[in-house]
């Protein structure tokens, strides 16, 4: 009967095991989905906010910094608490941090384009494109400011990204026991031979994840940021322009959402759950161990559950500290994976912008582009990696090679994207003169004669599209005198600085927005993102590898602290850092500052795509050639770490037989001693 009964809750805890998988699945994806969102949205904060790239880098490390402050103290003294419940408490405070990012769109004032195009009051008809002055004002500068004072002051006082910022930290402090306690509870209550699978399944997640992300960007990016407030007739900009913000707060909501929904499962499952026999205490004695293995139905046994003493473990955490600081192969692989997630994490964040720039996509394709294609092949080559090593039976050197060897062979890849490279725009007064030559930037070279006769001011950007393929940084610098229709429909006309670069008679005519992009790049772009994906796939198979050599080169009392510091580490030193320098460089590659309302330097709107290009890839190949010097390091000290297990692994079996040969040499002398005892005629009389 009593077997009959422990049968139901034999069959519930086997059941746990992947009841939190399929929940650490669900909050991998839905931190993922919030994080690859966030990366999403950087060209529309910036926008948004009118912020450089590097602050853009600061806000986006916030969610590193978040992490900062509790992953060792989560990593020690998570473990010995109720995991589960922890991972919980982590999702909810990720779902509030989400919802205070969305905060700034409610709180502050609708979005103003800035563009030269105002209706006069009362009235159908349009302000002249070039209001008259003399040359000598045009070239100062000094034209008033087109756009409205209103607010200003209060806009001064609050910086709303500010919200972002705090949020972000907030995600990153609710994200911080999902990795180290989730992967630590897989490891724990798995076998060996099937913890890569399960690591490689819930990574596999995560990395889907990104692509609905993206995705998510993508949609919002086509949306305008203030939809339902504003009349879109009177939008005067499409997805395409440099100006263009998205609908980013609706997906910060949606995300909120499925964060706050994945905090629901862990509330529910057990602090432990049965564990292996390959990995039971070795304080159990060699006949209970036999025991758990000869019988047929008991494939687990359970941990013995001790109440928590936090005494004790603050009293041991420095000296486990100190043991696991000590470990040179841990030290050194956390060297190689920090200067390579330099390189990553700054990479990723400004993929879509380098599309967006480089290769003249909208904000919404480049996202749409990075989670239709390049996502899924990273997830298919970390799932391929997981399988790799199941089949192959990859031990520690088997997996530093593979990792190493996927690495090196996506390295030589990415080299080729150096020369894939599209021309700077044609931009008069920017990138090429009025007469269609090329030029050096100055910002007196945006007036010319042409444009003599109009008080125009070199701060605003509203791009028009002359007839012969040179964009003009706005109507006035164009020289146009007359403009029609409206909205999106605006042409004007006998604009002077067209005919200085058109070999035929026209009627001097200049569209809003950019002109399209070249032939030539066109062409180069499917290359790019075939490239991309290859590559992607071939640099993710060694993710699981990798990881796993990170979980088996230390010993298991330590698995945790070092997942967790290992994670502390590479936030601290790449997570940070790398979005902040990364977009102070690139930074530097810009062209043409917009202005915010208030006066002072806000977003960039062009950049030079050359410079571009030389700094964004080759700063990412630079930090993986350096990260390979290390990776010889490591070798040398794993393949010593392994020779030097492996002699333990026999000086302790010689040791365990002989204990073994002892043990039964007494046990046979002690059955010869009862049976003497069975044996003895007087034996009643000694009871």
């Amino acid at each position: 009967m009593s077997t009959v009964a422990a049968n139901p809750f034999l069959c519930f805890l086997s059941m746990s095991l992947q009841m939190f998988l399929a929940a650490l699945s669900f909050a991998y994806f839905a931190k993922a989905l919030s994080g690859s969102y966030m990366k999403s949205t950087i060209t529309q904060l910036e926008r948004r906010f009118d912020i450089p790239s590097y602050l853009i880098g600061i806000i986006d490390g916030s969610f590193e910094i978040g992490n900062l402050l509790v992953i060792a103290f989560v990593s020690h003294f998570g473990a010995k608490l109720h995991r589960p419940k922890i991972i919980s408490i982590g999702c909810v405070l990720m779902s509030f941090g989400t919802f205070l990012i969305a905060m700034p769109h409610f709180i502050n004032d609708r979005y103003k384009i800035e563009t030269s195009i105002r209706s006069s009051v009362n009235s159908t008809s349009s302000l002249s494109p070039c209001p008259e002055g003399s040359p000598e004002s045009t070239r100062t500068g000094d034209r008033p400011s087109i756009l409205p004072s209103r607010g200003c002051e209060r806009e001064s006082s609050v910086s709303l990204w500010i919200y972002v910022f705090l949020g972000n930290v907030l995600r990153g402090i609710g994200e911080t026991p999902v990795q180290p306690l989730g992967i630590s509870y897989i490891d724990d209550y798995t076998q060996s031979e099937n913890t890569a699978l399960y690591i490689g399944c819930v990574q596999t997640v995560s990395i889907i994840g990104p692509v609905f992300g993206y995705l998510l960007g993508s949609l919002c990016a086509k949306i305008y940021v203030d939809i339902g407030y504003v009349d879109m007739e009177t939008v005067t900009i499409t997805p395409s322009d440099a100006r263009w913000v998205g609908a980013w707060w609706l997906g910060y909501l949606i995300t909120g959402t499925i964060t706050l929904m994945s905090a629901v499962p862990f509330w529910f499952l057990p602090k432990s759950l049965p564990m292996p026999v390959d990995k039971h205490d070795t304080n159990c004695t060699p006949e209970q161990t036999r025991f758990i293995k000869d019988f047929p139905t008991m494939e687990h046994k359970f941990r013995s559950e001790e109440p928590a003493d936090l005494h004790q473990m603050a009293k041991e955490f420095v000296p486990t500290l100190k043991s696991l600081l000590g470990n040179p192969v841990y030290m050194i692989y956390l060297c190689v994976t920090i200067i390579q997630f330099n390189s990553l994490i700054g990479m990723v964040t400004y993929k879509p912008k380098y599309i967006e720039q480089h290769y003249g996509q909208s904000a919404s394709k480049a996202n749409f582009l990075m989670g239709m294609i390049n996502i899924p092949a990273v997830a298919l080559g970390m799932f391929s990696g997981g399988i790799v090593m199941k089949k192959c039976k990859l031990g520690i050197m088997g997996a530093a090679k593979f990792a190493f060897g996927t690495s090196l062979l996506g390295y030589f890849l990415s080299l080729f994207f150096l020369a894939m490279g599209c021309e700077n725009s044609k931009v008069a007064g920017i990138t090429v003169s009025y007469t269609g030559y090329g030029l050096s930037y100055q910002e007196p070279s945006l007036f010319s004669d042409c444009n003599s006769g109009c008080l125009c001011s070199r701060r605003e950007w509203d791009p028009v599209c002359g007839e012969n393929g040179i964009t003009y940084v706005s109507p006035c610098l164009a020289g146009c005198t007359s403009s029609s229709g409206a909205g999106r429909n605006t042409v004007f006309g006998n604009c002077r600085c067209v005919a200085l670069a058109d070999t035929q008679s026209g009627n001097l005519t200049a569209t809003l927005g950019q002109c399209p992009i070249r032939e030539s790049c066109d062409k180069i772009f499917p290359y790019f993102l075939a490239l991309s994906v290859l590559s992607s796939f071939i640099i993710s198979l060694g993710g699981t590898p990798g990881f796993m050599l990170l979980v088996r080169c230390i010993k298991p009392e330590l698995k945790c602290l070092a997942l967790g510091i290992h994670t502390l580490a590479t936030r601290t030193l790449a997570g940070i850092p790398a979005p902040i320098y990364f977009g102070a460089i690139i930074d530097t590659t810009c062209l043409k500052w917009g202005y915010k309302t208030c006066g002072g330097r806000g977003a960039c709107r062009i950049y030079n795509t050359t410079a571009y290009r030389i700094v964004y890839l080759g700063l990412t190949l630079g930090l993986r050639t350096v990260s390979f010097f290390f990776c010889i390091l490591c070798f040398a000290l794993l393949k010593r770490h392994v020779e030097m297990e492996e002699k333990n692994a026999l000086t302790d079996g010689s040791a365990e037989s002989e204990s073994l040969r002892k043990e039964e040499n007494s046990s046979i002398h002690c059955e010869q001693f009862i049976l003497t005892l069975d044996s003895s005629p007087d034996r009643e009389t000694h009871l």
